[in-house]
């Protein structure tokens, strides 16, 4: 279903790849966006036992919209990319997953999602972050992607 790497001897180990997708600050998101055009967003995510959580805060923003209409997505971290100019090359490290986003309803699946993400961004602070998020829950929403395809590519 999904195509293999190219270049095979850039592909990384599945591990290689989780790792990424846990040290990466940032992510873009690619959703099938209005009128058939592709949407892709960068935004913050927590990596955890095999799925990617965000938020947002609105369930009628484009993302949310083309979410509820199409749940398939991939999803991009790039953790190194660094120009090697005197070798007309680039050293990089990137993960690309593909799978299915769904906006999360339940409660306890919500606080999960966005523990996740707090522990991720603000480790020192999960007191505050759990008041935060109980301060604040019912102003956001919680996506959940659940990983079908992880590949990892690095090179020099």
């Amino acid at each position: 279903m999904f195509r293999d790497m190219r270049l095979k001897e850039n592909e990384t180990t599945r591990k290689e790849a989780e790792e990424m997708l846990c040290n990466a600050l940032s992510g873009v998101l690619a959703v099938n966006g209005d009128d058939g055009y592709p949407y892709t967003i960068p935004l913050n995510f927590a990596y955890q036992n095999d799925k990617i959580y965000f938020h947002s805060t609105s369930e009628t923003s484009h993302k949310i919209d083309a979410i509820k209409n199409d749940a398939k997505v991939s999803f991009c971290v790039v953790t190194e990319d660094r120009i090697i100019p005197e070798q007309f090359n680039t050293l990089y490290r990137s993960a690309i997953i593909f799978g299915k986003a769904k906006v999360l309803q339940e409660q306890d699946e919500i606080e999960q999602g966005i523990m996740a993400i707090v522990k991720k961004y603000s480790g020192d602070f999960l007191n505050e972050g759990k008041a935060y998020r109980d301060g604040e829950m019912g102003n956001f929403c919680v996506v959940e992607i659940s990983i079908e395809y992880i590949t990892g590519k690095a090179g020099s």
